[in-house]
């Protein structure tokens, strides 16, 4: 109990909710520590309480299902934490998806790539299975754009699904870069204006060979800079830029972060596949302890990389992940009782004035 009242004292700094609410969402928090899965069942057995298995459930329930969420708190919260308020950054959109019996479970996440991964700060379910939508890219954009403003974004990172005149120029009308992947058959014109397949402006690439064609090119009815990769198995990495970009192809290659993210969602961390709670709404706010249990075992990966480095492998690979090295830390402590986690509390959710950021955000 000890460990559960140190973690609801430090949230109560950040989250303007009452005492129960605090106490639920901190037990919910380590549940899903100790059992690495989002299934609610499990969470009950791990949420360290008195009262019974299904009082605990019936607990846990209420506030998947009824409480409201403030996601702009949330979001705020997650950018503080962070540090990204005064900082540049990429911007990287993806989705990931399943299916529980007949029912589509399509996560549509915007997130800012960081060190190998990429951290969440809001996301939309979408009631469907594949692409999202125009207007859906836009609203989450514009959504953080009002928040946190766009003059910190460094570009917008996606893949070839994030593509189609409207979005790439909205993107360009509110003057936000982007590196985009598109797909090898899009329409560009070449030196001569002549219009033609992308990929055939490439064509003569062997592996592991980049270029950047200089100068704009039409596409889509807007005029973008071309970067082209020849991957290992003899694919092409196009990428479409708002400004020239030498760089581009290195840029774009942190886009690859948010599915490090995912991975840690579902297998390698919280297992988020194993929720069999189907409501949309329930479902973005179920996000919501498995964003903050990432953010907890990140960073304290972070910490203790930094008291003990972790190995890296001939590959020059970290032997061990950071997110992977902070949740197993934390798991050790919270099973084995071995004193208080209070110095890991305290190094991160009090490492910044979340309270004086607000209002800074609030009076922007």
């Amino acid at each position: 109990m000890n460990q559960i009242n140190e973690l609801s004292s430090l949230l109560s700094q950040h989250l303007n909710w009452n005492k129960a609410r605090i106490f639920c969402f901190s037990g919910i928090l380590i549940g899903l520590m100790k059992v690495r899965s989002i299934n609610l069942t499990k969470i009950a057995l791990a949420f360290p309480s008195s009262a019974t298995p299904d009082s605990r459930y019936r607990r846990i329930q209420r506030f998947i299902h009824q409480y409201p969420i403030d996601f702009n708190v949330i979001a705020l919260l997650i950018m503080t934490m962070f540090q990204f308020i005064s900082r540049n950054f990429h911007i990287t959109l993806d989705r990931t998806n399943w299916k529980w019996g007949k029912k589509n479970i399509n996560f549509f996440v915007l997130a800012i790539a960081y060190k190998g991964t990429a951290i969440p700060i809001y996301w939309i379910l979408l009631n469907k299975k594949g692409n999202s939508k125009t207007c859906e890219r836009i609203a989450l954009m514009k959504r953080f754009v009002k928040q946190f403003g766009k003059e910190h974004i460094i570009s917008v990172l996606a893949d070839r699904e994030f593509i189609g005149e409207a979005w790439l120029k909205w993107l360009k009308s509110e003057g936000i870069p982007f590196h985009i992947r598109i797909k090898k058959d899009a329409q560009v014109t070449n030196s001569r204006g002549k219009t033609v397949r992308v990929e055939t402006l490439f064509r003569f690439l062997k592996v592991g060979e980049s270029l950047t064609i200089q100068g704009l090119r039409k596409m889509t009815g807007l005029e973008v800079y071309l970067s082209c990769l020849r991957l290992e198995d003899g694919e092409l990495l196009i990428i479409a830029s708002t400004k020239q970009a030498e760089l581009a192809i290195k840029r774009y290659a942190k886009r690859w972060e948010i599915e490090t993210l995912f991975s840690c969602f579902k297998g390698r961390g919280f297992n988020l596949e194993d929720t069999h709670i189907t409501k949309l709404i329930r479902l973005k706010r179920l996000l919501v302890p498995v964003v903050i249990a990432f953010y907890w075992a990140h960073r304290t990966g972070e910490w203790r990389n930094e008291q003990k480095p972790i190995k890296i492998k001939k590959h020059t690979r970290l032997a061990k992940s950071i997110f992977r090295v902070g949740l197993d830390l934390i798991q050790d402590k919270l099973f084995n009782g071995v004193g208080s986690l209070k110095f890991i509390f305290e190094f991160i959710f009090q490492q910044t004035d979340f309270k004086e950021e607000k209002q800074v955000i609030s009076i922007v």
